[in-house]
């Protein structure tokens, strides 16, 4: 087995062991002239097309090459085979040397969109690994039965990874004549609606600065228990009438929305009623979906375009909408979004599939009452995704891109 999954099972452990052992450098003054301090510096072009395959990108003297496995990254290839052979007529240092086609074999492991700063980042940990790798074979570490029961271990996450992408490679092949059917079978999915919608917040904003409150707050603490109490009911009963109050004069601009005046105008009269200090919220919603308003306000995407909804009530507030304008979204512009949707479809009817079965029993005498699925174990990092610098960032799930929630005002 290549080095690989070995390098990315340690990418964690080296991380935190660093981190744990060396305190963070100190920040470096800017030159004369130059960037801003806390400004990161331009990222360096990415010439390593020009670089031939055959061409050595990491050299680590003072390591000999393994030729025990010529399949491992740091051994294969005609460098590595020249190398060896320098050690061998009298060299006092030999060393492995990595080429540009094995180093980019074993990124594509660790990632499989590798970017160059992965590619900088397990180039500063490579050679590391590799020394430290060949210490630990000299002392026969890797003929113990801890290091083989974590070659088990690990092979069997790796090769759990490479099912889950095996399955999503085969969730995304998907006919073109499946996506035109899907559009055709959702058409409400893709219709884009221009909205007005006018905000009435539930209750009016009490007007009172830190004084009153601190002077109002001394008085209550001389009230007796029985003062206290009516003292709070009256409260109530004013909240109470607030919000009738201001339920009533939604339903009032609801009735003129309807009759046809300016949802802008109305919109300054609710947050006046309201004594609210705070700019006006816009009221015109250009482009949004379905998706793009919460499940108790989607009647109003069953209204015809000129149509003025009811008032929709919510724990925020009070809404009232108005359609200008709706239309469907045309095929190719929504095809990729389609097409994410199947996939992830898919992948789940996949890996239930999968996962259903197989039904695991753990013995309670042992793992204690209450175990339901195993999880990993924290302190088992997984080798693609290992904690730490090298650790590359799961790739963003394909879902079709939803409407940002509309539940508060803009």
């Amino acid at each position: 087995m290549g080095k690989s999954w070995l390098v990315c099972l340690l990418l964690g452990t080296l991380a935190w062991g660093q981190a744990a052992g060396t305190p963070p450098p100190a920040q470096a003054a800017p030159a004369p002239g130059g960037a801003p301090m806390g400004q990161p510096p331009a990222a360096p072009p990415d010439t390593s097309a020009s670089v031939p395959d055959d061409a050595a990108v990491i050299t680590v003297k003072g390591v000999c090459p393994d030729h025990s496995k010529p399949a491992a990254a740091a051994t294969k290839g005609s460098t590595a085979s020249k190398t060896g052979e320098a050690s061998k007529t009298g060299s006092t240092e030999c060393q492995t040397v990595i080429t540009k086609a094995e180093f980019e074999k074993l990124a594509n492991g660790v990632a499989p969109n590798i970017t160059p700063q992965l590619k900088r980042q397990l180039a500063s940990v490579l050679p590391r690994f590799i020394a430290m790798s060949a210490e630990a074979k000299k002392k026969g570490l890797d003929k113990t039965p801890r290091f083989e029961e974590t070659v088990k271990f690990a092979k069997m996450q790796i090769l759990t990874q490479e099912l889950q992408r095996s399955v999503q490679e085969e969730a995304a092949k998907i006919p073109d004549a499946d996506l035109v059917k899907y559009y055709k079978d959702n058409p409400e999915a893709f219709e884009q609606y221009n909205l007005d919608r006018l905000f009435v917040p539930r209750t009016k904003q009490l007007d009172a600065d830190a004084k009153d409150e601190d002077e109002k707050d001394e008085k209550d603490s001389k009230l007796s228990e029985e003062q206290q109490k009516a003292k709070q009911a009256e409260e109530k009963a004013k909240a109470d009438q607030a919000e009738q109050e201001m339920t009533k004069l939604a339903e009032t601009l609801r009735t003129r929305a309807a009759a046809g005046e300016d949802f802008m105008k109305l919109q300054k009269e609710a947050f006046d009623a309201a004594g609210m200090k705070i700019e006006s919220p816009t009221v015109n919603l250009p482009t949004i979906r379905r998706t793009g308003l919460p499940p108790a306000h989607a009647s109003v995407f069953e209204l015809k375009t000129g149509e003025v909804s009811q008032v929709i009530n919510d724990s925020g507030g009070h809404y009232i909408y108005k359609v200008n304008s709706k239309q469907e979204l045309p095929f190719e512009q929504v095809k990729t979004e389609i097409h994410s949707t199947l996939q992830n479809q898919r992948t789940r009817e996949m890996m239930d599939k999968i996962n259903g079965s197989f039904k695991a029993e753990t013995n309670e005498a042992y793992f204690g009452p209450g175990g339901g699925p195993m999880q990993p174990p924290p302190h088992m990092p997984n080798p693609r995704m290992a904690p730490g610098p090298m650790a590359p960032k799961p790739a963003p799930q394909t879902a079709p891109p939803a409407q940002p929630p509309a539940d508060k005002p803009n």
